[in-house]
């Protein structure tokens, strides 16, 4: 019969016929050399509903290739064989589901934990001689960074975020990402040997749309403390909220210089 009629038989489009064909799934019993046409037997439509029920259970292309000539028996055990596969499969992700529950749970106590470390330093901390800035903003700032945290929290989604680490001292530990040979990023500003990060800093924030981070090497412990890149974060978040329309990212990074001078690069993601 005609792959029109075969397909009719089958309960499926020529195309399908066609693909089977081409991937030596389904081949027809003759093609017409002059005409190109495929003809096909009745026989062949029980291989036809053997690949259909075969694919429908997640069989793979080779794995059906290798029961069409099988047995009905064969084709029986291979079925045993994928559902034991599928309920581990299934066991499996029913207790990821359960790890990623417990994981979650988690990271929303570590989140509030650090919350309120960064919270206790950042209401300890006297922002008035670095940054020059007075009470009433400080403390607006300091809610800023507090309504972050906890939209943090209430998102769950804690891929985007980089979480700082304490010891039991209370010291900020992080792993810092390398900028300065890393050929993604190009340095568009930097200041040295300042005493203050009022002396540039509000000359950095407003930027155009990309990923930037802040990078220092500071001294006299500023490396240590969590209110001093927290600032400088919230600052520039604050210019942001004055331009909604601009898409920024933004990172900052404090380690303790090595010269006993203050340093600052601010680079851009090209």
């Amino acid at each position: 019969m005609t792959i029109k009629e075969f397909a009719k038989l089958c309960g499926c489009n020529s195309q399908t016929l066609r693909y089977y064909d081409r991937i030596d799934l389904l081949k027809p019993v003759e093609v017409d050399q002059w005409s190109g046409y495929r003809f096909y037997e009745e026989a062949q439509a029980l291989d036809f509903v053997k690949i259909k029920n075969l694919q429908l259970a997640g069989f793979t292309i080779d794995e059906i290739k290798e029961l069409i000539g099988r047995s009905d028996e064969e084709i029986y055990r291979a079925f045993e064989v994928k559902l034991a596969e599928q309920e581990e499969r299934i066991r499996t992700i029913r207790e990821i589901q359960k790890s990623y529950q417990n994981e979650v749970e988690n990271m929303k106590e570590r989140l509030k934990e650090i919350q309120g470390k960064v919270y206790e330093e950042m209401e300890r901390y006297n922002p008035e001689e670095e940054f020059g800035l007075d009470t009433e903003t400080y403390q607006e700032i300091i809610k800023e960074v507090t309504s972050t945290f906890e939209a943090m929290a209430a998102e769950g989604n804690f891929e985007d975020y980089d979480f700082l680490e304490y010891k039991e001292d209370d010291k900020v530990l992080e792993e810092h990402f390398d900028f300065f040979d890393n050929p993604e990023y190009e340095l568009i500003c930097e200041k040295h040997d300042w005493k203050f990060a009022k002396e540039f800093i509000y000359d950095c924030l407003d930027l155009e749309d990309g990923d930037y981070n802040y990078v220092f090497k500071v001294t006299d412990d500023r490396e240590q403390s969590a209110a001093f890149p927290n600032i400088v974060l919230a600052l520039a978040l604050k210019d942001l909220e004055k331009n909604p329309e601009h898409k920024r990212n933004l990172g900052c990074t404090v380690t303790d210089s090595n010269d006993g001078k203050n340093h600052f690069w601010l680079f851009r993601k090209k």
